[in-house]
């Protein structure tokens, strides 16, 4: 590969271009980012190898460049210091490849770069369009929250950077990795999921990469872990924040320098794979109570994708409803569903409920048993809503009435026609439905709706921000 270094300290750029050029590749140099594109004007690279602080033009801005102009294509390699590591991963974010910490050994270098070749491989061998019925497809809801959770999944399949999934249990973080990947480069390849939660701390380390014949007692033969499992592909860390934490260095080894050693070994084996991993807990938290490093969190959290709890994005409930009873009725049902996501691959609900008009075998929901939908907090989520369905309409015989529903939630009264919480409840709820038909009616326009309701534009968005819903 043509490679372009780029950096101020004249012994790094050297030493860096000299090994670099034992490895074959043609390697040209630059002090600063200006003369950085002065080079890249004049001769196309496939590679540029970049130091995040420079005089003149700095890396963040040379990026910036790279990514504006006739070589966009090139890929971008950060080199940081530790306490800039938020900085690489923001450019990570404006579309560099990934980003070494100094100080660091001219080495750790090839790994990056034979994941560079191979995308690029991938790229070229690849068919045009994955073999996934779309990421729109696959999502249900069409709420501000969930279209925000969209655009991100989208951003997360075109980029190979890792991944954070935030959100509560049963929100649809498994789903999600799921789209990301089969949308992704990486669709022909593995997809590996680890529960962190489900081994015991001595056994995380041989499940995630595997170990020896005679490591330890019962290890009669050699066995693959999950990173030897998930080679080319995406290896899942569902709770992450699980791992414990004498762990997580050899976690972070692998997910920075693309190798591990399997328990017993001594051989380095090298791991191609996209990380995607998902946290119930706020991890920023958890490093400030010592129980998470700092540093695997920022190799971690490239792209981060906040998924809302149900209760926040009540508006979807009826959608969801409909395409999970759908599922119930055609016995395609079972737990794995219970997301916010349709499983890759199903039938795309309708934009709208045609209630009075279900499709074959689908039981209707009445207005009521909407209703009762719309007033439950679902603190287990869509899972949770999941699994209410199932078990109404199996006790109701395949019709789900409002009085099954609510013997299932508990605690709600079927005739019940305004939110749980009183008074004030039922007044943000109507405030929030107001809110909602203005920006419909409006096409969107928020001026439009906030002189419509009689608002000023400040008080409008404002309230939207109170709702969640802009």
């Amino acid at each position: 590969m043509r490679i372009l270094i780029v950096d101020d300290e004249k012994i790094k750029r050297v030493t860096l271009a000299d090994d670099l050029a034992t490895q074959g590749h043609e390697v040209v140099t630059a002090a600063d980012g200006e003369e950085a594109l002065e080079r890249l004007a004049a001769a196309p690279f496939d590679v540029v190898v970049t130091d995040m602080k420079m005089p003149k033009l700095d890396g963040i801005e040379l990026l910036k460049r790279i990514k504006q102009g006739p070589q966009a294509g090139v890929e971008v390699i950060m080199m940081t210091a530790y306490g800039t590591i938020p900085v690489a991963v923001e450019a990570v974010k404006l579309g560099a490849f990934d980003f070494l910490t100094k100080p660091f050994r001219n080495e750790d270098i090839f790994p990056l770069l034979a994941r560079v070749e191979r995308q690029r491989q991938s790229a070229q061998t690849a068919p045009l369009s994955a073999p996934s019925e779309g990421i729109a497809a696959a999502i249900v809801g069409q709420s501000v929250a969930i279209e925000r959770v969209k655009r991100m999944v989208e951003i997360a399949a075109k980029s190979d950077a890792n991944v954070l999934l935030c959100g509560e249990t049963g929100v649809g973080k498994d789903l999600l990795a799921t789209t990301i990947h089969r949308n992704s480069h990486r669709h022909g390849f593995p997809y590996v999921k680890v529960g962190c939660t489900l081994f015991p701390p001595q056994l995380i380390e041989s499940e995630l990469y595997g170990h020896e014949r005679g490591s330890f007692t019962g290890a009669e033969q050699q066995r693959k872990g999950r990173f030897d499992l998930a080679e080319g592909g995406t290896l899942y860390l569902d709770d992450v924040d699980d791992i414990p934490l004498e762990q997580q260095p050899k976690l972070l080894r692998a997910i920075e320098e693309k190798v591990f050693e399997r328990v017993g070994g001594s051989t380095l084996i090298s791991a191609d794979v996209r990380i995607i991993a998902s946290t119930k807990r706020n991890l920023l938290e958890l490093i400030g109570k010592g129980g998470f490093r700092e540093d695997l969190y920022y190799r971690l959290d490239v792209l981060r994708i906040n998924i809302p709890p149900l209760r926040d994005r009540r508006d979807d409930i009826p959608l969801l409803a409909d395409h999970l009873l759908r599922r119930i009725a055609g016995g395609k049902g079972g737990g794995s569903l219970a997301s916010s996501m349709r499983e890759p691959g199903a039938t795309a609900a309708p934009a709208r409920i045609a209630v009075n008009q279900p499709p074959p075998d689908t039981p209707a929901l009445p207005t009521t048993a909407i209703d009762i939908l719309m007033r439950h907090d679902w603190p287990g989520n869509v899972r949770e809503l999941y699994h209410t369905l199932e078990r109404a309409y199996l006790i109701g015989g395949g019709a789900i009435t409002p009085e099954t529903l609510a013997a299932e939630i508990g605690g709600l009264d079927p005739n019940q026609r305004f939110p749980v919480g009183g008074f004030q409840a039922a007044i943000d709820h109507a405030e929030k439905q107001l809110l909602q038909d203005a920006l419909r009616n409006s096409g969107g326009n928020k001026t439009a709706a906030a002189a419509a309701l009689g608002m000023k534009p400040s008080t409008f968005r404002d309230k939207l921000a109170k709702h969640g819903l802009g």
